[in-house]
Order: structure tokens, then C-alpha cells, then sequence
């Protein structure tokens, strides 16, 4: 049984589906207030030997490269212009923008002193990596909030600022690309200040760019498991032939990602080391064989030509950038770690609420603004058209909506 929930001219659907994960979502939400009043110590496993742990890992690493999905899109849209993608690109941005603002909740959650947040934009760390990161994800997400000005002033019928926007989203699209490939590669760069705590099948001069480079695969993947999901929950036209073109490039990607992982392990003599059946090596070889995997079911068919081959070949992309992240960190430090680290229940359900937010969010957005194509069954028409009809009902003005509109 579904439910919607009207709050002035906005609403929101009330489903089976949705009910555990809002539940999550304030459970989760509840716990970060717990953590944000009582510190690291009282809520986290964390110690000296393992200060990156699954916020870092999750929140931050993987959550950053899954959020690539806005960048990579717009390099596919307005510089190497694949046609037809376009209509696509809101949905695409939302999912970044929302994606990066949570990754500065995670931030928040990892910080120790997170009061303190607004420091660094006073106190450069001018040779900080870590300073880079903290600057690009912060002007990034002020770009994509810019990029997704034109749906946020339509919804809200303001002309002035929705010519504005549209005047300036090229220039912020080629400014984001720019920030977007900055912190992408500069979070596999903190890990070169660690080469003799690492393990040296997962410790790579390279890993800047490889960072880059499989957040750059999996950004078109986990769009189409949006597109997918999205086309799903609301009865929406699924147009294949676009979708295998995003498969097409995570696939080529995949392929040169793996390459240049393989090149510098043989290049370093370090093949022989990926076969001795530590837990680094076997994590190793668990991360490649899903990109390889992921990529073979691309370039066979199924994953270009069908759903089902689609969502097979994002998850196992998606789950080959997850291995990354979490095996360069728990894989990575494991032998030279003293101490042992097994998270906490308030960091699993605090991990599991960011994620369950974000969709939540995502869902609210795409049901009240202008993100979607314009074609039946599109939640924001149907919503529209529904709000027009109470207005009536009730005798309120009906206000214009004229704005962007064609």
C-alpha cells in the first residue's frame, strides 16, 4: 500500500520498500548526533593503527568514486558530445551532488574536533594532500549546487536566476571535470606517504592515477544501476540503446584500468606475490577478476544489449571499485597493523544511514523537480498535475510555472 505525504507543494511517497529505510535513516541519523556529542572513543573501534577505518573507507573512498557519475557523464555530454545523453545529465548531477554532500558527512564523522571544519579554509596546508582534497570536494560540490541551479529555480519559478544558471553551466561543467579528476586521483595519493606500512602488492607510485582511473570506469556503471532503479520504481521508459553506450565506456575503462594495474605489478616483480595466498594478494586478485568480470560480460552481449546484463555488469564494476578502496586500506595495512579492527554497530548503521539518506533524498527530489526526461509516468508531472488539482479543490491561486518550461 502506498502512501503519499503531502508538506505545502511538495510530497512524498510512503511505500513497503521505503518504510526499513527511512528506519535506517533515523536510526543512523540519531547515532551521528550521538557520535558528533560524545566523540570518537565512545562510538568507534578505531585506534593509532587503524585511524583509516570504514568511514574512510566507505564514506569517503568508495563514496567519493561512486559519486563519479556526474563528472564522467558531463565528460561524455559536452566534451566528447555522445549523442542523446543529455537528457540523462540531471539525474546524473543529482546523484553526484547528493553523493558529494554526503561524503562531507562522513568527513564530518570521521573528524575528531568536526567543529573545526571551516579551518582549513583559513589555515592552508599549501603541501597537505589532504588539504586538496578538503578544498576540491568543498568547491566541487558548490559547482554541481550551480549545475543544478536551472531544476532548482524552475521548481521555484525564478526567472532571474534560471537565465543566470543556464548562462553559466557550461563554464561550471568544465570548471567540475577539472576539481572532480583533482580529487580523485589526490585521495589514491595519501597512500604514498605510506610505502613501508603498506603492502607492496596494494603500494603503487601510480595510484593517484589509478584511483582516477577506476572512478572513471565506474561512474558510467553506477548510472545505469540509477537509470535501472529509477526506470523500475516509477514505470519509466529504460532506453537500452543509451544505456549501452555508458556500458560501453565503463567496459573500455575497466580494460585500462586492469592494464595499468598489471603493467606496474609485473614492471616492479611483484606478480609472483599476487599468487602467494596472503589476504593482500587475494584481495588483489579478487579486485581485478570483478573489473575483468565486469568487462567480459560488456563486451560479450548481455551487458550492453539487456537489463539483466546491465545490472549484472554495474554491480560487479561497482563491487571491483568497493574491493579497491576497502583492500588498499584493510589489505593494504593488515600485516603491519599491531592492532586488530572490527567496527562498531553505530559505524555499520551510520554507514548504512548515509547511503539510505542519499536515496531517500534522491527519491524526494526527482519526485518534486524537473530531474527526470520528460515522458509519461515522470513522478514530477504527475505530481504537478496532482498539486494543480488540490489547489482547485481548495480554491488556493494557481502560481506559474512558466519557467524553463518548452
Amino acid at each position: 500500500m502506498n502512501t503519499k505525504i503531502w508538506l505545502g507543494s511538495f510530497s512524498f511517497r510512503i511505500t513497503p520498500w521505503r518504510i526499513p529505510i527511512i528506519i535506517i535513516a533515523v536510526m543512523g541519523a540519531a547515532f551521528m548526533l550521538y557520535r558528533l556529542a560524545v566523540g570518537l572513543g565512545p562510538t568507534t573501534n578505531m585506534n593509532d593503527a587503524w585511524p583509516f577505518a570504514l568511514w574512510i573507507a566507505m564514506d569517503v573512498g568508495a563514496g567519493v568514486a561512486l559519486a563519479a557519475s556526474g563528472f564522467t557523464m558531463c565528460i561524455l555530454i559536452y566534451i566528447l558530445q555522445l549523442k542523446g545523453l543529455k537528457e540523462l545529465s540531471r539525474q546524473a548531477v543529482l546523484a553526484a551532488w547528493l553523493g558529494y554532500i554526503f561524503v562531507l558527512v562522513g568527513l564530518g564523522m570521521d573528524v575528531g574536533l568536526w567543529y573545526n571544519w571551516f579551518r582549513p579554509m583559513f589555515n592552508w596546508g599549501y603541501t597537505s594532500i589532504l588539504f586538496e582534497v578538503f578544498l576540491c570536494v568543498i568547491l566541487y560540490n558548490t559547482i554541481l549546487f550551480i549545475e543544478m541551479l536551472p531544476v532548482l529555480s524552475k521548481r521555484f519559478n525564478l526567472e532571474k536566476v534560471y537565465k543566470i544558471a543556464k548562462k553559466i553551466t557550461i563554464p561550471a561543467v568544465i570548471i567540475g571535470i577539472m576539481l572532480s579528476s583533482l580529487h580523485q586521483s589526490s585521495i589514491g595519493a595519501l597512500f604514498l606517504i605510506a610505502p613501508s606500512k603498506m603492502n607492496p602488492i596494494w603500494y603503487s607510485e601510480w595510484v593517484a592515477w589509478m584511483f582516477l582511473l577506476s572512478a572513471m570506469c565506474v561512474g558510467p556503471a553506477i548510472f545505469v544501476l540509477e537509470y535501472l532503479l529509477v526506470s523500475k520504481s516509477y514505470k519509466m521508459k529504460f532506453k537500452t540503446e543509451l544505456a549501452a553506450k555508458l556500458m560501453k565506456v565503463s567496459a573500455g575503462v575497466a580494460v585500462a584500468y586492469v592494464g595499468v594495474r598489471l603493467f606496474y605489478t609485473a614492471s616492479n616483480g611483484l606478480l609472483g606475490t599476487a599468487f602467494n595466498g596472503s589476504l593482500a594478494s587475494n584481495a588483489y586478485l579478487f579486485e581485478l577478476s570483478l573489473f575483468v568480470l565486469g568487462a567480459i560480460v560488456i563486451a560479450m552481449g548481455p551487458g550492453r544489449k539487456s537489463k539483466g546484463g546491465m545490472l549484472l555488469a554495474s554491480c560487479l564494476l561497482i563491487t571491483g571499485v568497493l574491493a579497491n578502496r576497502f583492500g588498499i586500506i584493510f589489505a593494504g595495512f593488515y600485516e603491519s597493523a599491531p592492532l586488530g579492527y572490527i567496527p562498531t554497530f553505530i559505524e555499520i548503521v551510520v554507514t548504512l544511514a548515509i547511503v539510505c539518506l542519499k536515496y531517500l533524498i534522491f527519491l524526494f527530489i526527482v519526485e518534486n523537480f524537473d530531474v527526470l526526461p520528460e515522458e509519461e509516468n515522470n513522478p514530477y508531472f504527475e505530481n504537478m498535475r496532482e498539486l494543480e488539482e488540490r489547489r482547485q479543490q481548495q480554491g488556493v491561486p494557481q502560481p506559474s510555472y512558466s519557467v524553463g518550461s518548452k
